[in-house]
């Protein structure tokens, strides 16, 4: 999955016709970053973050996060906002 963002990312830059040297000088990172980005060879959420800012692509942050609903029991006046998730249920275990 990291090598295939990578990839997406390095096509964007391509057809942007921005040489990794440009992108790396404008997202304020190193080169060497870029190209680990790039290959999906572990790179930072920074380096991720500010690279698809350089190209103009941060709206794709905006898919990521599910879509908000609207929770009914958020409606009454007694309910409160979550402060966290849940842990999963544990199967229950046949004897």
């Amino acid at each position: 999955m990291e090598a295939e963002l990578g990839e997406k990312i390095k096509r964007l830059r391509i057809s942007r016709n921005l040489d990794q040297k440009t992108v790396a000088d404008r997202s304020g990172i190193s080169v060497r970053a870029l190209r680990n980005l790039e290959c999906g060879n572990g790179s930072s959420l920074h380096t991720l973050v500010v690279v698809l800012r350089t190209l103009g692509r941060e709206k794709w942050f905006d898919t990521i996060a599910p879509v908000a609903t609207i929770d009914p029991l958020m409606l009454t006046r007694e309910a409160k906002p979550r402060q966290r998730a849940s842990k999963p249920r544990k199967p229950k275990s046949i004897a």
